[in-house]
């Protein structure tokens, strides 16, 4: 058992919308991730999503509305459902998802982070 420094691992991220791994939890992994610009719709069938947004702000726009998570808030995605995280600045996000989660979702194309790396 050792400690995560997060601002550390954040500092060794150097593209956008690239999940790492920080940590695993039971069946999900925690990962880091910086966001910046738009990302795409998509939606995940059988998992849930937890973004904690340590640094910025995310807008997490749905098909009915908009959902502004500000620096020390969190939002739950549930699964099925349609998303697209924006960041019209960087943001730093601390994800829980089960390890099957596929950051593109339902959809594979050139933002599908398959193998992800360990940090």
């Amino acid at each position: 058992m050792e400690t995560v420094n997060l601002s550390q691992k954040f500092g060794l991220v150097r593209d956008y919308w690239s999940p790492k791994i920080v940590g695993e939890l039971n069946d999900s992994y925690v990962k880091v991730v910086k966001l910046k610009g738009e990302f795409i719709w998509h939606h995940h069938e059988q998992e849930d999503e937890l973004f904690l947004v340590l640094k910025g702000t995310l807008r997490m726009r749905f098909r009915d509305r908009d959902v502004e998570v500000q620096e020390g808030e969190m939002l739950i995605v549930p699964r099925g459902v349609e998303h697209l995280p924006v960041a019209a600045e960087e943001v730093h996000v601390l994800l829980v998802e089960p390890k099957s989660t596929l950051n593109t979702g339902n959809l594979r194309n050139e933002r599908t982070v398959a193998e992800l790396e360990r940090l």
